[in-house]
């Protein structure tokens, strides 16, 4: 069938993620020192992220929403060291501002608008990065989170979902993103096309393999046109 529609990941498809949670978990460990010294106090700052990991592995039935486990975690964090709990949803608002300060990689931007002339664009991701605060809103048609699925890729519900409600079938569908499991053994088994962005030139780890790889976003619409 013919493609009508390109899903993208976000975090390491379209910008490299780990120097934007980076810069974020500083700002927001600096918020706390001065709102919430007490915390601060007790924990330094890979202590404090352990901490978070710790508390997340207990939820594991909300791994698909990142936002409420952080929020969660923040607020008894904030109630175990006698802050008001309002501070929760202030530190979580410092945390998810910076998280969305992102660095697009190169080519990225001008492959998304050429792209948008041409096809229907659209976003699944399991993070809670949010393209319409980031400023690319207006490339997409829709932006499905796996908080709002209720399941996170590789389930094929989030992407199922996400393409019916503009009327696309998966067939008509390519899906761009750099994990092996979530973003292409899900796409591929929920029945999309699929291409690999691999910027470290990494060797396939194995399972389904990409109708497609590329090491730059740069090459991507040459590489749609043979999909």
């Amino acid at each position: 069938m013919t493609i009508r529609c390109i899903v993208f990941d976000l975090d390491d498809t379209l910008w490299p993620v780990k120097p934007v949670i980076q810069r974020a978990e500083q700002h927001f460990y600096a918020w706390l020192q001065q709102h919430c010294p007490r915390i601060t106090a007790q924990y330094a700052p890979t202590e404090l992220i352990k901490h978070r990991m710790n508390y997340m592995q207990q939820y594991p039935e909300l791994h698909y929403n990142l936002t409420v486990l952080r929020k969660n975690w923040l607020a008894t964090l904030v109630q175990a060291h006698a802050y008001p709990a309002a501070l929760a949803d202030a530190g979580f608002d410092v945390f998810w501002l910076a998280r969305n300060e992102v660095t697009f990689y190169e080519g990225a931007l001008a492959t998304l608008e050429s792209l948008a002339a041409r096809f229907l664009l659209g976003v699944i991701s399991n993070g809670n990065a949010c393209v319409h605060h980031i400023g690319v809103g207006h490339l997409f048609q829709f932006a499905h989170s796996s908080a709002a699925a209720g399941v996170a890729k590789p389930h094929p519900a989030i992407f199922h979902q996400a393409l019916a409600g503009v009327n696309i079938a998966p067939q008509q569908a390519v899906y761009v993103g750099d994990d092996p499991v979530c973003d292409i053994q899900g796409a591929a088994n929920a029945g999309l096309r699929t291409v690999w962005f691999n910027p470290e030139r990494q060797a396939w780890p194995g399972g389904t393999a990409p109708d497609a790889t590329i090491h730059h976003l740069a090459q991507l619409e040459a590489v749609i046109a043979t999909l």
